[in-house]
C-alpha cells in the first residue's frame, strides 16, 4: 500500500515540483495539507488513478488557495474593503455637501425675498411704514443680493406700474401678453423708459428721487455689480461648486420667477374683492410662496397699506414681520386702510 502523492507521481504535473521539494521543502501541498488530509490506500497491483481525477485534485487544491486568500483578513478581501469603504465615503460627502447646499438655498430664499418684499415693496416703494435708517439700508442691502436690480431702479419701475397698471405705459402689463409680463419685460430696460415717460426728458427714474437723494442708494447703483461678484465669491469659499451653483443659480431662478408670477398670473387669474380700474387679481398659491404678495388686488386696492392679506385666513407672512417689528419698535408709522375706504372700494 502506497500513498496517493507517491502513486501521482508519475502522472501529476505537481511531480517534479513534490520530487524536488520532498525533503527539504513541501510547502506546495502545506495548504492543502492544512485544510483536509486525504490518505488513500491503494494496493500495489491496483491501477493509477485517472487523469480527470487528477486535475480535480489540483482545481480543489487552487481553489481552497483563493478561498485563503479571499478569506476575512486576505489580501483580496482588505482591497475590496477599501474600495467600498473609499467609494462609500465619497458618495456621503457628495450628499453632505449637496444637502449643505440646499439648505443655503432655503435660507438665501428666505432672506432675500423678506427683504424684496418688506424693504423693497412695502417699505420703499409705497413707504406703507417706516423704518430705522440703518435697518432700512441693511434690508435694501439684502435686497440687493437678490438680483434684481438695484433699489432705486426698481422702486421706480414698481411705482410706473402702479401709476400705469394695465395700459400701454405699464412696464410689465398681460395686456401685451402674459410672457411679456412674466419676463420678457426685464430685457429692455430702455423700452420701459421711453413708454413710461413718454419722452426722453424725464431720465426715467425721476419718481424716485427720495431715494436718489441719498448718497446710500446712489452707491449701491453705481456699485451693484462688484457686491454681487462679491456675494458670489463669498459663497465659492464658504462651499465651492455646490454653494455656488445652489446659492446663486438656482436661488435667482425661483426668486426671480416667484416675483414674476406676482406681475403676469395676478393680473391673470384669480378673484376680484375691490373695485379697480385694473386687472389686479388675489391669487392664493401665489401669496403662499410669495410671503403674501399674492393678494394683489388688495395691494392695488389700497397700496399704501402694509398689510396685503386683509382678510384674517389670507397668509401674509411678511406682515406677521411688520406687526413684529411694530411691537419691538422698530416699524413706525404702520398704515392700513380705512373701513369707509373698504365699503366704497367693495365688488358688490
Amino acid at each position: 500500500m502506497v500513498s496517493l502523492a507517491t502513486t501521482l507521481k508519475p502522472l501529476s504535473p505537481f511531480s517534479s515540483f513534490v520530487k524536488q521539494h520532498k525533503t527539504s521543502n513541501n510547502n506546495a501541498f502545506s495548504t492543502y495539507r492544512t485544510h483536509t488530509y486525504i490518505q488513500t490506500q491503494v494496493s500495489s497491483n491496483e491501477e493509477a488513478p485517472s487523469p480527470c481525477l487528477t486535475r480535480n485534485i489540483r482545481s480543489w487544491v487552487f481553489m481552497m488557495h483563493q478561498i485563503r486568500l479571499r478569506a476575512p483578513g486576505g489580501y483580496h478581501c482588505r482591497r475590496l474593503w477599501w474600495s467600498e469603504r473609499r467609494e462609500h465615503f465619497g458618495k456621503g460627502v457628495g450628499i453632505i455637501g449637496i444637502w449643505s447646499a440646499f439648505r443655503v438655498f432655503l435660507w438665501i430664499v428666505a432672506i432675500n425675498g423678506i427683504c424684496i418684499t418688506l424693504c423693497y415693496h412695502r417699505n420703499l416703494s409705497h413707504r406703507s411704514f417706516d423704518l430705522p435708517k440703518w435697518l432700512e439700508y441693511l434690508l435694501a442691502y439684502g435686497g440687493l443680493l437678490a438680483f434684481q436690480g438695484d433699489t432705486i431702479e426698481w422702486v421706480s419701475n414698481h411705482r410706473y406700474h402702479h401709476k400705469h397698471c394695465d395700459t400701454q405705459r405699464d412696464p410689465h402689463s398681460p395686456t401685451q401678453g402674459f410672457w411679456f409680463s412674466h419676463m420678457a419685460w426685464i430685457f429692455d430696460s430702455g423700452h420701459i423708459h421711453k413708454k413710461v415717460c413718454g419722452c426722453m426728458q424725464c431720465g426715467g427714474q425721476e419718481n424716485a428721487n427720495d431715494l436718489v437723494r441719498q448718497p446710500f442708494y446712489k452707491f449701491l447703483q453705481r456699485t451693484i455689480l462688484l457686491h454681487e461678484m462679491a456675494f458670489a465669491l463669498l459663497l465659492y469659499i464658504c462651499g465651492r461648486m455646490p454653494f455656488l451653483v445652489w446659492g446663486i443659480g438656482v436661488v435667482n431662478v425661483a426668486r426671480y420667477h416667484g416675483t414674476f408670477l406676482v406681475n403676469s398670473v395676478c393680473h391673470t387669474w384669480g378673484t376680484r374683492a375691490w373695485n379697480t380700474p385694473d386687472l389686479s387679481k388675489n391669487n392664493l398659491w401665489v401669496a403662499a410662496i410669495t410671503f403674501g404678495e399674492g393678494w394683489h388686488n388688495n395691494h392695488h386696492a389700497f397700496e399704501f397699506s402694509a398689510r396685503h392679506g386683509l382678510e384674517w385666513w389670507q397668509l401674509d407672512f411678511t406682515w406677521y414681520l411688520i406687526k413684529f417689528l411694530e411691537a419691538i419698535g422698530l416699524a413706525t408709522n404702520v398704515k392700513l386702510p380705512f373701513e369707509a375706504k373698504k365699503k366704497t372700494m367693495a365688488c358688490n
